[in-house]
């Protein structure tokens, strides 16, 4: 009996490390960032970070990446309608709000809508 139990624990170990395996190939996801208003065009828009980041790393992550002042404001926009919170991660973003494979994230130095 000891058999059949450590064969099927060896068995239900592979599905789960396969199921893992279809999981992390989503751990990544595409944004795509798009200036609105009076912000700086970015000369790369099409970005690809990890799912786990929070939303408050990519704002700063653009504004190093545009050479903003610190004390400069950047505001996220999803579907040019509203801001999120920046403490929503990337993950949930995309399950709910991705287009054809991607988040798209219009940013800008003043609030444009919501």
């Amino acid at each position: 009996m000891s058999e059949g139990t450590a064969s099927d624990s060896v068995s239900d170990a592979n599905s789960e490390t396969q199921s893992l395996s279809k999981n992390d190939s989503k751990q990544k996801v595409d944004i795509l960032l798009k200036p609105t208003g009076n912000a700086p065009i970015m000369k790369k828009k099409k970005w690809t970070v990890d799912a786990d980041k929070q939303l408050g790393w990519i704002i700063e992550f653009v504004k190093k990446y545009l050479k903003l002042d610190s004390e400069e404001q950047l505001f996220l926009y999803i579907n040019q309608t509203f801001a999120p919170s920046p403490d929503q991660t990337v993950r949930n973003l995309y399950d709910c709000y991705s287009t054809e494979g991607k988040l798209v994230l219009h940013y800008c130095k003043t609030q444009a809508w919501g």
